[in-house]
């Protein structure tokens, strides 16, 4: 009895340094553009917000990106051990073990394929494609020099599987907008990737700034964050988004001037604040906006 009194304090400090694990606070990142696409497709639909959908389409996403972060990192872990930056990482300090890790993450991934299930069969017969380009990812940095380009197709499932969500059909409009998220976030992992260099080139792991140099890698996420745009654009075009999107979208090309103008090849001490505050703001900003612009188009609550 006294051992089992003892394991019991234990349980809430894993379940937090699961949650550091994961990082869950990153969601941000990803949820907002599911949103824009199930609220886009509710409009379409019948014009009415159907709370429970959303509701699932939030744990479905929650589910899966935590799945895809505990995965990334018990298979990263050797290499985490080895670069100075992600040393304190909880699987090399031994605040959570592997065999916990593993435990989390395949709940999150019982809970993203019942949630899936819920929602519509189709959802649920496509969710294990949502789940490869999320294993694969942490290997890609081992055999390609583009590991970001996976990461994108992994975040480009966000969007899609919204619309999917709510309409249980295929759509193309989603597809603009999953595509216009990958290549930002597969751009902005371009950017942190720099601050790996010497590490990565040290330990043998593959990424464009590693092979190509900071420079090559900077510019590169300039170039995938003006083709980001260009996708906006055309999704708002494809979906007869009203002012406030629009508006939205002049918001989001501001925040891009401003992340590469604190970023640059030579200089990357605010890094950080390119990395977790621009692109956290860019993901809410375009959501409130394209909210907004549903709202006032006639989507009622």
């Amino acid at each position: 009895m006294s051992s089992a009194s003892a394991a019991l304090p234990q349980q809430p400090g894993r379940t937090k340094a699961f949650l550091r694990l994961v990082m869950i606070e990153h969601s941000v990142f990803a949820l907002p553009f599911a949103y824009i696409a199930a609220l886009t497709a509710m409009f379409e639909l019948d014009g009415n917000i159907h709370w429970g959908r959303l509701l699932l389409v939030t744990v479905c996403m929650v589910g899966l990106r935590t799945f895809a972060m505990a995965v990334n990192r018990i298979i990263d872990r050797e290499i985490d051990a080895r670069n100075p930056r992600t040393a304190h990482r909880e699987l090399v300090t031994g605040a959570m073990s592997v065999k916990h890790a593993w435990t989390g993450a395949l709940i999150a991934l019982v809970v993203f394929l019942g949630s899936a299930a819920l929602l519509n069969p189709l959802c649920l017969v496509l969710a294990p494609v949502a789940v490869i380009p999320m294993v694969v990812y942490p290997y890609g940095k081992r055999f390609t020099n583009f590991p970001q380009a996976i990461l994108g197709i992994a975040q480009a499932m966000g969007p899609i599987g919204g619309w999917l969500a709510i309409t249980g059909e295929w759509s193309w409009d989603a597809v603009i907008l999953g595509l216009a998220v990958g290549i930002w976030i597969g751009g902005f992992d371009l950017i942190y990737a720099c601050q790996d260099v010497d590490t990565d080139r040290e330990i043998g792991v593959r990424s464009v700034p590693a092979r190509f140099g900071i420079p090559a890698a900077i510019w590169g996420a300039r170039a995938c964050h003006a083709v980001t745009t260009a996708l906006f654009v055309w999704y708002a075009l494809a979906t007869d988004a009203g002012v406030f999107f629009w508006l939205g979208l002049l918001v989001v090309a501001g925040a891009f001037v401003y992340e590469h103008t604190i970023v640059r090849p030579h200089d990357l001490s605010r890094l950080d604040r390119a990395f977790f505050s621009t692109n956290g703001f860019i993901g809410i900003s375009l959501f409130v906006c394209a909210l907004i612009d549903l709202l006032v188009r006639g989507l009622t609550v």
